[in-house]
This record gives structure tokens, sequence and C-alpha cells, in this order.
């Protein structure tokens, strides 16, 4: 069922990608007045087509799911009736074609900015920014960070939720620049340190860099009580439910929450015998914990959340919602950030600052797609934004084959007065395509070496 739940969940991020970046290129060649001929979901053999319009449009899905296009009337690519040659795609001027190719990569970053407004309007409880105590030697320890410190602002910007410390952090570590921090302790003292990342490997970027730095989010003493069970997980398998009290693991009691985590952590993909109380009943409940990948290990997780007592929540959580127009601005703000470090990433791993490793493919965006799905709709619809601003950088990238390449070739028809010739165009393909092979390559070993390794 798991494996079924993450194809569905990745053949629909997939799908409804595919159809927002190529529904931009659709949209704005009508715009322009040029003939779309089919627009298709997938390549290859079609497996349903509807024709549609005067223009008489094929609505297509295909069998290969990797990818779609928007084919466009062009006398290049066969002849084309006098009387619709205007409305051909090689006719147009070099400022509409430009248009019409940049509108998929455009309507990609759209989606995003309207998921996290949509997101910042909802308003979601967020951790605050609440440290716990810092790693022994680590870089947070150097700095003289102590349990129950707030981060209020970090270079003179305010920060009210771990999420915003954690993605400042980890762009500050991928640059390797200090950061200075405002703290607030738990006897209403503001002081100022300075967080040193200069020495910060940027290889480990992508895993969790708040936990190499040593910083660590405060988490008050919690009992072993269950307050949530993800829909489909482990601990849903097993019975487990809101309010089960966990009494012991193998025999071994089970005094706190952390102490729970630890051990479903140690034990991915092995059974684990859980006695529980629920109503005042004991019962033994066996439960195998999935394994998800949590840096260069394997860890186990049951998809359980703990019931936190509402003066923990309080202390430990902000409702972060905003109106309309703040909502859109910080929906901008964190498309724009997410595509910056997305190029910022790509130019370190051609420096061979950062390893080729952090490349994903199709298996790994599949196992985030069904995790995702599995937390609930806010995390699944957060991912299909993050993929969809990943989709909208690919494209963009200067590679002929892709929307950039095209971008590229109108750019230097602008500087030159007059189109790239032919001949350029075909060796472009060449080395576009020899470095999408490439790229295409190095994704599936990253995914085939996960899966085997871990």
């Amino acid at each position: 069922m798991n494996l079924l739940h993450t194809l569905i969940a990745f053949i629909v991020a997939l799908g409804l990608l595919i159809v927002v970046h190529e529904y931009g290129h659709y949209l704005i060649a009508r715009l322009c007045g040029v003939r779309v001929l089919r627009f298709s979901v997938g390549f290859g053999r079609p497996l349903f087509i509807k024709t549609i319009g005067k223009d008489r449009t094929e609505w297509v899905i295909a069998a290969i799911p990797f990818g779609g296009y928007v084919k466009m009337l062009d006398e290049r690519e066969g002849p084309v009736e006098a009387h619709e040659a205007d409305r051909a795609f090689n006719r147009q001027s070099v400022w509409r074609r430009f248009a019409i190719v940049v509108a998929g990569p455009v309507a990609n970053f759209l989606f995003a900015i309207a998921v996290y407004a949509g997101l910042f309007m909802y308003g979601l409880p967020e951790a605050r920014p609440v440290l716990g105590n810092p790693t022994e030697g680590s870089v947070a320890a150097a700095a003289g960070l102590r349990a129950g410190d707030t981060v209020r602002a970090l270079d003179g910007e305010a920060i009210t939720t771990w999420q915003e410390l954690r993605w400042r952090v980890l762009q500050s570590a991928l640059q390797r620049q200090s950061v200075r921090l405002e703290l607030l302790d738990e006897r209403g003292h503001v002081r100022d340190t300075t967080l040193d990342l200069r020495s910060f490997p940027a290889d480990e970027v992508e895993s969790d860099a708040l936990e190499r730095v040593g910083l660590r989010l405060y988490r008050p003493p919690l009992e072993p009580v269950i307050g949530q069970v993800v829909a489909g997980s482990a601990a849903e398998r097993a019975g487990l439910a809101a309010g089960d009290r966990v009494l012991s693991a193998d025999g071994k009691p089970v005094e706190s929450w952390d102490a729970l985590v630890a051990l479903v952590q140690a034990r991915a993909e092995t059974p684990l015998r859980l006695t529980i109380e629920r109503n005042g009943v004991r019962q033994d409940v066996e439960v195998t914990p999935s394994a998800v990948s949590a840096g260069q290990k394997r860890i186990g997780r049951i998809g359980a959340a703990p019931q936190i007592p509402a003066a923990h929540a309080e202390r430990m959580t902000i409702r972060v919602q905003h109106g309309l127009g703040e909502a859109l601005w910080k929906g901008l703000a964190k498309t724009g950030d997410i595509a910056v470090f997305s190029l910022k990433m790509l130019g370190k791993m051609l420096m061979g600052e950062v390893s080729w490793r952090h490349l994903s493919g199709p298996v790994t965006i599949a196992d985030f797609a069904g995790q995702s799905a599995q937390m609930g709709w806010i995390s699944y619809v957060t991912f299909l934004a993050l993929i969809s601003i990943s989709l909208g950088v690919l494209n963009l990238l200067p590679i002929p084959l892709l929307d950039g390449g095209h971008l590229m070739y109108y750019v230097i028809e602008v500087v030159k007065g007059k189109p790239v010739s032919e001949r350029a165009m075909e060796l472009g393909q060449r080395v576009g395509l020899a470095l999408l092979l490439v790229m295409m390559a190095f994704a599936f070993y990253n995914d085939l070496n996960r899966l085997l390794t871990g």
C-alpha cells in the first residue's frame, strides 16, 4: 500500500506540475495569436486524445509521464497554409517567441508563489526559535548559546519561527558567512553573539545544517503519549491511536517521548513490540518502523506525534498568519530565495565545492512525494511548490533542448540582429542532449545509491 500511495502521489505531482508548466506556454502562445496543434502531458504513444476548439487543438495524455510539450504551428516542422502563415511560431517577433518560451518556467514560479501565499494566509502553527543545549564542541557552543535562548533576529532581520532560522542559517552556511544573532534569554536579557560559519563544509549543506552547527530546537520533556497518528503510516497499520500511552518497548520501560523516538529510530524495518495503555487497559502492539533517510544514515519512523500539553504549545509554538498583500509578498520572497539557493547549489556543484550526490532523480522525488502526502495536505502542497520551483529553475538553464537554451538563442538573435543558424542550433541540440544525459545519469545513479546504501 505504501508503494501504491507513493506512485499515486508522484504521478499526481508530476502531472499537475507538467500541466502548470505547459499551460504557461499554451496561454501566452494563444495570446500572441499562435495556433497550438497539440498540448501533451507526457511523451510517446498517446493514451488519450481529445480535440477541442476552432483550432482543433489535440489535448493528449501520453505513455511516458516524465515531461510534456506544446506543439505549435511552425514552418520549420511542416508545410503551413498561406492563410495561416502569420499564426506560425517561427513568424512571430523575437520578443513574442521569448515570451512564449519563458512563460513555462514563469508559470511554475507563479504556482509556487500562489501556494506559499495561500499557506501564509491560512496560517500555520510553527515552532518558535527557542534553542536547546548546543552540541558539545560545536560552533553554537563556541558562540556561547544556551538552552532557553530565543533567537529574535539574524543579521538585523527579525526571526519569528524555527523554520525561518533554519533557512537563514542554511543560506549563510552555503556562503560560509558568519551571522550575528540577537538572543533573548529566559531572564529577559538581550544579548548579541556571532555564529562563525566560515569553516562550514559546503558539501554538508543539504544535511540538517542546524544540527551540524549545533543549533537544536528546545524540546520540553514530554510523556510517551501519542497525540496524532499519520494516515497510512506504520503506527496506523499497527493499530496505534491518539491517546495511547507507551509503557515499554521490547520489555524495556519507556519514560519519555524522546526515549521512544530513540528506540524507534534504532529499529528501522525491524519489528518493535510496544506495550501500551489505552483507556486503562494494557495491550501489546507490534509495529515495524519505516526506514527513512537522515543525512548519511537510515533511521526508523512510525508516523506518530506526541501529545503536547496546552502550556507547552503556547510557549513553544506561534501561529503565523498574514493578509493577502503581505502573504503574496512573502510568497514571492520565499520563491525567489529558494530559486536563488538552487542556482547557487548548481554553481557550487559545477565548481566542485558541493558533491553531485545531492542531485536527485525521479526515484527520490517519488519517495519525497509519498512521504509528504502521508504527512498531510500541507506538507504535500509545500512539496509541490518546492518541486515547481526546481522545475522552473532547471528549465531556465542555458542548455539547448531546455527553455533556457531557446531563450539563449533569442538573446543572441537580438544582439546579432538575425536568428542563429540552423547548423549552430543543430550542434547546440547535440551538446544539450549530451549534457542532459549526463545529468540524468548522475541523478539515476544517486537514486540507486540511496536505495541500496541509504
